[in-house]
């Protein structure tokens, strides 16, 4: 019988909500989503890691420890970005290791690991981690339409991912392009010739994902992603209870869903929404974009076009960077549109549209890019952008991370101990240097204020209070 991850707590507020959700709007509804009966729910990684850091004053690591000590019946997963962790580029294998174990440590039972290029060397480390600290593993096969990504080119893909001694497989598809009948021969492939447990994940941005879902239900996948009803759809998943009412009565009917609870959930969502009303993409976005069929851009990635071209003052000229996209795409070798290959990508489309003349500047990741510094391309780079970037000098073929030096000791040492708490904060330093000392300095000013005691008159009425 299928199984449902929900995705609400993570993918669905990153998508819909610029990842804006609050922990303590999270806690409040953490009983009911538990008793749901949900396999498991995404409650943490991707943009959850540097946003509640850079924008909301939040821990990460806190928010998570309080997720599960609500949270005692559901499995807690969350994505991981392969050697990239939760953050933009590759980190050393020791800053790995630590993150895995400490995430594993405050709660995360299932690991789902994805790298952007679907290059496994990039994703060995965190495996073996998560392996040795015996949580369960998902690796992702990154979903993806080109010459090169073929349906021969997954089943291999799958293949090698069996190989690694993982629990299941994740068909990724952040850009919700997957189309139903090629789900359902995927899944029912990788069912029948590679015998591994699969999970579809897929976003509504294009219009056909419940209907995707639904076919990777019938073709046997052992897991699908949802998310409730009020916090789905637009660039998010399906509904969950959409979903669950269609397989009423079919075979593939799914019994272990409460869906009261699952509309009280909902309806709790649909009311928290107008709390965040200017990130909410639905409200200044149509429901359904079929031109991602064409350009095959996340709508986090698009958001954030928008925003570069709004800083130039060039929000008229979207429609040329959309055209761009694909070109600069090919160009690379056609890497799959997802973090942090969506960015590098759309900034470079960015950048040649602006100047007027492709590649005129060619922007540092780039340049890394080519130098093979995020792992091997799919398919062939533009052989006059590798003149331009290495001359004479060759790509690494070594696995790229081979090329950093343990930093972990290092910055136990470097770091001001005033502002450390607890060993996590040091994983946090390594990953995001400055939006990590900014919130930490913040984080001990705010206890020391906690400290006074504060006297307040008011209507000649004295009153005296803490700080808390």
């Amino acid at each position: 019988m299928v199984e449902i991850v929900d995705v609400t707590l993570r993918d669905a507020h990153q998508s819909l909500l610029a990842t804006r959700l609050k922990t303590e709007d999270i806690l409040q509804i953490l009983d009911v989503m538990d008793d749901i009966g949900f396999y498991s729910m995404e409650v943490w990684g991707g943009a959850t890691f540097d946003v509640p850091l850079r924008y909301l004053n939040e821990d990460p690591w806190v928010r998570l420890k309080l997720i599960r000590e609500r949270v005692k019946k559901t499995k807690l997963q969350m994505l991981l970005r392969g050697q990239n962790l939760v953050g933009y580029r590759h980190y050393p294998d020791d800053i790995c290791v630590k993150f895995v174990e400490k995430a594993f440590e405050n709660g995360i039972d299932i690991f789902r690991i994805f790298d952007a290029l679907n290059d496994l060397r990039n994703v060995k480390v965190t495996v073996d981690a998560a392996r040795r600290v015996g949580a369960e593993i998902q690796l992702c096969m990154v979903y993806t339409i080109s010459p090169i990504h073929t349906l021969d080119y997954y089943l291999s893909l799958a293949r090698d991912i069996a190989s690694m001694d993982v629990d299941s497989i994740c068909i990724k598809d952040m850009s919700g392009i997957l189309k139903p009948y090629v789900a359902y021969e995927l899944v029912k492939r990788i069912k029948s010739e590679v015998g591994m447990r699969v999970d579809v994940h897929s976003h509504t941005t294009a219009g056909f994902a419940p209907i995707t879902i639904v076919k990777a239900i019938e073709a046997g996948a052992d897991y699908v992603d949802c998310a409730l009803s009020s916090m789905s759809m637009y660039t998010s998943h399906p509904p969950l209870e959409s979903i669950i009412s269609s397989l009423e009565g079919t075979p593939y009917e799914i019994k272990k869903i409460d869906l009261k609870l699952a509309l009280k959930a909902s309806k709790y969502f649909w009311e928290k929404r107008k709390k965040y009303s200017e990130y909410d993409y639905a409200l200044r976005n149509p429901p359904v974009d079929a031109s991602v069929l064409e350009h095959q851009i996340p709508g986090g990635m698009l958001s954030n076009l928008l925003e570069q071209l709004r800083m130039q003052g060039a929000e008229d000229r979207l429609n040329e960077v959309l055209i761009e996209v694909p070109r600069v795409r090919r160009d690379l070798g056609y890497p799959p549109l997802v973090t942090p290959l969506s960015q590098i990508v759309g900034t470079q489309a960015v950048v040649n549209v602006l100047s007027g003349k492709p590649y005129s500047t060619i922007i540092r990741e780039v340049r890394d890019y080519i130098k093979g510094l995020y792992g091997k391309p799919p398919g062939e780079i533009n052989p006059e952008l590798i003149k331009i970037v290495l001359g004479e000098e060759k790509p690494i073929t070594v696995r790229p991370a081979e090329t950093l030096e343990p930093i972990y000791n290092k910055i136990v040492s470097e770091l001001p101990k005033e502002l450390v708490e607890k060993d996590e904060d040091y994983i946090t330093y390594a990953l995001f240097p400055d939006i990590a000392i900014k919130y930490f300095k913040y984080r001990k000013s705010f206890k020391e204020l906690s400290t006074y005691t504060f006297e307040v008159i008011v209507n000649l009425h004295k009153f005296n209070f803490n700080v808390k």
